[in-house]
């Protein structure tokens, strides 16, 4: 099955190359906390996003935990014929007290993702619930390198994923890290960005020579997430235009979030976002 993995999906840029369209299963794992563990319905999960035509599936980092997680994603791949490109992983990266557990955490999660042919992990590096210190900078370069190393073992692209907290204090946290780590890739997330007040297209003509993936989302109006792609405010033709500016060929991944119950079957929003991005990115 890592082959077929390896056709179907591009973690990175390559020139010329078509971007390819994934998913990332947070609407999965939202009905599964604190530990957003979704992997009892992982074969609703993979049915969904193959009837609504992506090419590869991002997982998060609890369903790669279990000592049967391989066998088990080897399955669904084979099952519906859509691979896992990845994963998501975070943890509190700026305090030094975790970074042990963090290694040995992320030596595990990229052994198993490789085993099913993931070939991208992306980071969060933790919210500290205010503007982080110097040091803790320093602590949090310290172990992206580390994790930096261990992913080059086993030829994974680590990837900077950002929520509202990096951008924060003027980009504090972004800048201090990419000053620190300037090999680091990049996996924005553009919602996540808009709600921090930081223009998506500014972003990409900023900083996207160092972005090798992305996660797409809408909102409306008001700040709601809505249930699928082009049904809010988000100037996805702008981001496009951006895009293809600066001829990205990485990845892309929608990620469904839903601030409240969702009228329409989760499939059909996969599916309506899937047939936008065809229409708006040509992807």
């Amino acid at each position: 099955m890592a082959s077929l993995a390896l056709q179907v999906q591009n973690p990175f840029p390559i020139p010329g190359a078509k971007v390819q369209v994934c998913a990332h299963i947070w609407v999965y794992a939202s009905r599964y906390p604190p530990n957003w563990d979704c992997t009892p319905i992982l074969d609703e999960v993979f049915g969904d996003l193959s009837y609504a035509g992506y090419a590869g599936v991002e997982i998060m980092e609890p369903i790669l935990g279990h000592n049967d997680s391989v066998e088990r994603l080897k399955e669904l791949q084979q099952k519906y014929s859509l691979p896992v490109i990845g994963t998501s992983y975070g943890g509190k990266m700026y305090l030094r007290n975790e970074h042990q557990q963090i290694v040995e955490d992320v030596e595990l999660v990229t052994e198993r993702l490789s085993q099913v042919g993931g070939k991208q992990l992306g980071i969060s590096v933790g919210d500290a619930g205010r503007k982080k210190t110097e040091e803790e900078l320093d602590a949090q370069a310290d172990v992206l390198k580390k994790i930096m190393q261990i992913c080059g073992k086993r030829a994974i692209i680590p990837n900077l994923h950002n929520h509202t907290y990096e951008m924060e204090y003027e980009m504090t946290d972004f800048k201090g890290t990419i000053a620190r780590v300037p090999d680091i890739k990049l996996g924005p997330d553009l919602n996540w960005l808009m709600r921090a007040k930081i223009d998506p297209v500014w972003f990409i003509k900023e900083y996207g020579d160092k972005m090798v993936y992305m996660h797409l989302r809408d909102q409306d109006a008001s700040g709601k997430w809505t249930e699928a792609l082009g049904e809010g405010v988000a100037d996805f033709k702008a981001i496009s235009k951006a895009l293809k500016d600066i001829r990205y060929t990485g990845s892309a991944a929608v990620e469904l979030a839903f601030d409240k119950p969702p009228v329409n079957p989760v499939r059909e929003s996969w599916k309506k976002s899937r047939q936008y991005v065809k229409k708006i990115f040509n992807w």
